[in-house]
């Protein structure tokens, strides 16, 4: 069965304004508790004139080590609340921060928990969640007469394109999830009636695009 570790595409940073105070997400993707203490150093350390910067933070393909921190905030309502976003839309392997400029309106305590859980689910969605899965990368080529049908139904199945490229021939390069390559054999066989040259290579871990609800 293949089972797709979700994380982030990359590192990103948004900000929201909520009465008047300043809200800004960043967020890494980290693969040790050790990375994720230095990126909040950093990022403490570039916004060191900030009223706050919380943090919460994955690591483990299980989510083994989770941790949040209110870093001054009233207990439960900034660490917290991050962590259960990560956890809600299962991001796995990242740390996030929120800094926070204090814009001399207190929010109370539900307001401070949608401002930063609000700020968490915001840069998450705002860079794009990947599930990372075991697929074989590939590459297809076939005549320019077959290209037409052979896009056409492309666009209408799972198989990632990559790549195209044009020389004497068409060349794709197309990732396939593991459960799905005798499939994606089959598709090309009926697609080009076994008209198509095939490099296969060594199974790797590759990001696949999650969409947004």
């Amino acid at each position: 069965m293949d089972e797709a570790i979700i994380t982030i595409k990359e590192a990103h940073t948004i900000e929201n304004v909520i009465s008047k105070s300043r809200f800004i997400a960043h967020i890494q993707p980290v693969e040790t508790e050790a990375e994720a203490k230095n990126f909040i150093k950093s990022i403490k350390s570039q916004h060191h004139e900030a009223t706050h910067n919380c943090s919460a933070y994955t690591v483990g393909d299980q989510m083994n080590i989770q941790k949040a921190n209110d870093d001054g905030e009233p207990s439960g309502t900034a660490g917290i609340p991050m962590l259960e976003v990560l956890k809600k839309l299962e991001v796995h392997n990242v740390c996030v921060v929120v800094t926070r400029y204090f814009g001399g309106i207190k929010l109370g305590g539900g307001g401070l928990i949608r401002a930063y859980s609000g700020a968490v689910r915001d840069v998450i969605y705002d860079i794009g969640r990947v599930a990372l899965r075991s697929a074989i990368p590939t590459t297809v080529t076939i005549d320019y007469d077959l290209t037409g049908k052979f896009e056409y139904e492309l666009e209408r199945t799972s198989f990632f394109l990559r790549e195209t490229q044009y020389t004497d021939k068409v060349s794709y390069q197309i990732d396939v999830v593991e459960a799905e390559y005798e499939s994606f054999i089959s598709f090309l066989n009926s697609i080009t009636s076994g008209k198509y040259g095939l490099i296969k290579q060594d199974m790797v871990q590759l990001p696949f695009d999650i969409p947004t609800n």
